[in-house]
């Protein structure tokens, strides 16, 4: 199961990552756990400047805007 995380300070932007996360994972039919990380320190020490930001098991794949759901299941299609 791959661990999805949102990091961003519940910005309008940031909400809107998250439904666009939500409905791609549901388009590829995919079980993942999807957390939001909203404390600005672990934010930073995630090496995150600009958010919203979308972190794949551990690993940032997307900084600073909010991409389409589409955009989205490709990142996650990529990484297997």
């Amino acid at each position: 199961m791959k661990k999805l995380q949102i990091l961003g300070t519940g910005c309008k932007k940031c909400l809107l990552l998250t439904e666009h996360v939500e409905a791609a994972t549901e388009q590829l039919g995919l079980v993942c756990e999807i957390e939001k990380v909203t404390d600005l320190n672990t934010i930073i020490d995630m090496g995150v400047m600009v958010t919203p930001a979308l972190v794949i098991d551990g690993k940032v794949v997307m900084s600073g805007k909010t991409s389409s759901p589409e955009e989205i299941k490709a990142i996650l299609q990529n990484l297997g």
